[in-house]
């Protein structure tokens, strides 16, 4: 491992403030909506993460890249965050699990990072100002230009992008002999949701994101899952409607992230752009039901409107985050459906909540019980 070559780089956001750093290794220019997250470990998760799709990350924990990276830690079959911006960027590793250095998992994708930023500083820019399109660039010879090309970077807000991170065919998990059957709507799925699912039982068929009640049905499905994802629900009117057709027709139905807030939008609940979002593994959530806390990992930006789901006479909140007291999670007063705003399978994060993959499968034997 030889010394990291740095260049000069900016960091432009989108109402004109700048923060300085440096360009490890290639450098370059990308841009996206930047955020952060408050991870203090977990980056190969975040960086594989297809929810992250078009986003610059911001770390606030000081050291990245020194523990290496694993194939078992990736969420994803790639690196889906638009770029890296860190406080330290570290070549050198130090993990008996590790199978390679971080900056060679990022070359891959020519993914610009950038070390040496005030992060603290940055971060609180963004929480105080709000998420924001940005730019980050070794390519410092025409400001101008920058500039320029940041006003084409379109907004999150309206924004389609689980079409990009949706796989094109359906593809199968687990065991064929597994006694439960799941489809699985992909809108950006993470790898250890399915690890979840498969250890407990469940063979999966993993659909597109725009396939239908009836394709998802072909399978024969004990039970239906809507996945995490990027971008902005709303747009995901064919994931809307395929929705909507399992809760019609009374099939269990799980949703995490995206997929909790499809199922909100498919039961008339709309949904809204948060100020900065949840990014993080420590977020505390209160189960209603249990009167129990639960400390969670998030990763979104968008959220359901928690008065239109008061007044709603079909969904009851079962969640709700204790810092903002957003929803945080829902379910079906006369329906087997449910859904949560955060990331139970815990990649990366804390395992309070992966209980929610053993509700799913009870919903499952009760509804087989039913119609047995």
């Amino acid at each position: 491992m030889g010394y990291l070559e740095k260049k000069d780089a900016i960091i432009l956001l989108e109402d004109g403030t700048i923060f300085h750093g440096k360009a490890v290794g290639k450098g370059g220019t990308a841009t996206g909506e930047i955020c952060f997250n408050t991870g203090t470990t977990g980056y190969q998760e975040i960086f594989t993460d297809p929810s992250y799709y078009g986003q610059l990350m911001v770390t606030t924990n000081a050291h990245i890249g020194n523990y290496g990276v694993a194939s078992k830690d990736e969420e994803s079959d790639s690196i889906k965050i638009a770029g890296l911006v860190c406080k330290n960027f570290s070549e050198i590793f130090s993990r008996d699990a590790a199978e390679g250095d971080l900056l060679s998992l990022l070359e891959k994708k020519n993914l610009v990072i950038l070390s040496d930023v005030d992060t603290r500083a940055l971060v609180s820019y963004i929480r105080d100002h709000g998420a924001q399109n940005a730019i980050i660039s070794s390519e410092l010879e025409d400001l101008d230009k920058l500039k320029s090309q940041l006003t084409e970077v379109p907004s999150m807000k309206g924004l389609e992008l689980a079409s990009k991170v949706s796989c094109k065919e359906p593809y199968y998990f687990g065991d064929e002999n597994a006694s439960i059957k799941v489809s699985a709507l992909d809108l950006g799925i993470k790898k250890n949701i399915l690890r979840n699912l498969a250890d407990r039982g469940v063979y999966i068929k993993v659909f597109p994101y725009n396939s239908s009640f009836e394709e998802m049905k072909s399978f024969e499905p004990d039970g239906y899952f809507l996945s995490n994802g990027p971008g902005d629900p709303e747009p995901l009117t064919s994931a809307i409607q395929t929705a909507n057709d399992i809760i019609e027709a009374a099939l269990p139905l799980f949703g995490i992230c995206l997929g909790h807030q499809i199922i909100a939008l498919a039961s008339g609940i709309s949904t809204f752009k948060m100020h900065n979002g949840h990014r993080g593994i420590n977020h505390p959530i209160m189960n209603v039901e249990t009167g129990k806390g639960e400390i969670t990992s998030q990763n979104h930006g968008f959220a359901i409107n928690r008065e239109e789901t008061e007044e709603n006479k079909n969904i009851k909140i079962t969640h709700y985050h204790l810092n903002d007291n957003t929803v945080a999670g829902i379910k079906h007063v006369s329906k087997p459906c449910f859904s949560v705003q955060y990331h139970p399978e815990a990649g990366p994060g804390p395992n309070d909540a992966t209980y929610l993959f053993d509700q799913f499968i009870n919903l499952i034997k009760t509804n087989q019980k039913a119609t047995a």
